[in-house]
């Protein structure tokens, strides 16, 4: 089975927790602070596998965790890090946030890696809170969670050529006699339910990767028939072969059929209005067809190139290979990324930014709130006196209790935390 779009979560590890520990050995004197820092949180990270030309791995598991970091040891001990967690992709991958839908990654080559969920930092220990104020301190931090989000993945074939055309316009002939590979043939619309990649070589050993894409029909771009199902495998090919049917034997015309499925492409994508292109007129073996060859001449506008061929006589075959091969000398292999992906930013607070604001709930309690504070609150450990008397100097130093003042909270009332409620205490 071909998957080529699947939704998934994934979730880098947590980090592991500082340890609160002290130094008790026997014959050591002067013991201190000895609790370790937590190992951090393990990646997930897409890793490109050219073995793979199909997101199936993806269909039955929409999970994906990374491991997380190793609690802090006693005697200063390091909590191990954890590895990241690798997940094979076909080449061509790209991956996007779901709720966004900025390009998160866009993976092309052979090894090729990205980190889509970043794990989490491992938690200070005691140890590293040790001043001369407080030599001994009951301080330790929880490790940071990992990043979790929801991607998009989707796979836009690599291939050189791509074969577009309606229906029956015999593209999955054409795949079948110039490559062993083996689609679907029969004869009725849309036979070619997923594309097909075939390896060819011209009689001068040139060789390059053609794929069989499912047929078009008018308003494709907009998602009728197969529609953005598989117009997305065109982004990444060098040249297109239109293949046409010119025996007219469907009682379309073969000049509406060009024009038609050329829209389609430019509304899909305005860039392929200017992908090369090559007029493949198929069927030439059958009555009226040089006919029809004639008038669509005729009709046709601007320089293009056909090639009349007939994938049942292989009439013009050779011809079209050399063609084809000759023009992919011509045209460079990387132009430009398909996808544009965005810059992000982990465990950075822009200056700017304002490390927390303030509501106010339905119930009347005060509700603080934003991505820096509530990540020095995970990392709190609240079973010790000492992290959270830190955690209240820590949101004093931020303007919290200021804040609060200015929207008029007063002794006594409910200010609430994410899943935490305190009192305010002027």
């Amino acid at each position: 089975m071909f998957v080529d779009q699947v939704k998934v979560f994934v979730k880098g590890g947590d980090g592991g927790n500082g340890l609160v520990a002290y130094r008790r050995e026997k014959y050591v004197p002067m013991g201190g602070p000895a609790g370790g820092d937590g190992g951090n949180g393990g990646d997930v990270v897409f890793e490109v596998d050219e073995g793979l030309n199909t997101l199936m791995d993806f269909r039955y598991q929409h999970h994906f965790k990374a491991k997380r970091g190793e609690n802090g040891m006693n005697q200063k001990q390091h909590g191990k890090n954890s590895d990241p967690f690798v997940i094979s992709v076909p080449p061509g991958t790209t991956v996007k946030n779901a709720e966004t839908g900025r390009v998160i990654a866009d993976l092309t080559e052979h090894k090729q890696r990205a980190v889509i969920a970043k794990g989490g930092r491992g938690g200070r220990g005691n140890a590293r809170f040790a001043t001369a104020r407080n030599p001994a301190p009951e301080i330790a931090e929880n490790g940071e969670p990992g990043e979790e989000l929801d991607v998009v993945v989707e796979l836009k074939l690599l291939a050189d050529v791509g074969l577009v055309g309606f229906p029956s316009v015999g593209k999955s002939t054409l795949l079948s006699v110039v490559s062993a590979a083996k689609p679907k043939v029969a004869d009725y619309h849309f036979t070619t339910l997923s594309p097909n990649l075939g390896v060819v070589e011209s009689q001068d050993h040139r060789s390059f990767v053609m794929a069989d894409l499912p047929g078009l029909i008018e308003g494709a771009h907009e998602g009728i028939g197969l529609g953005h199902q598989f117009l997305r495998h065109v982004d990444r090919t060098r040249l297109l072969l239109h293949v046409i049917d010119m025996s007219g034997m469907e009682g379309r015309d073969p000049y509406e059929d060009y024009v038609t499925i050329n829209n389609e492409l430019s509304s899909y994508d305005q860039r392929l209005e200017n992908r090369p292109q090559i007029i493949v007129a198929n069927k030439m073996d059958m009555p009226d067809a040089k006919e029809h060859l004639e008038m669509f001449k005729e009709q046709v506008e601007g320089d293009v190139t056909i090639y009349p061929i007939s994938t049942v006589t292989r009439d013009g075959i050779d011809d079209l290979l050399y063609a084809v091969a000759d023009l992919l000398d011509e045209i460079p292999k990387n132009e430009e990324p398909v996808e544009e992906v965005e810059e992000r930013v982990i465990y950075k607070f822009e200056k700017e930014e304002a490390p927390f604001k303030v509501t106010r709930a339905d119930d009347g309690a005060y509700v603080l709130y934003g991505e820096k504070i509530e990540s020095l609150f995970k990392r709190t450990d609240f079973s010790r006196d000492q992290s959270i008397n830190r955690f209240a100097r820590q949101m004093r130093g931020m303007g919290v209790d200021e804040a609060l003042r200015k929207r008029g909270a007063k002794d006594g009332d409910t200010v609430r935390l994410m899943d935490y409620e305190f009192e305010f205490v002027d």
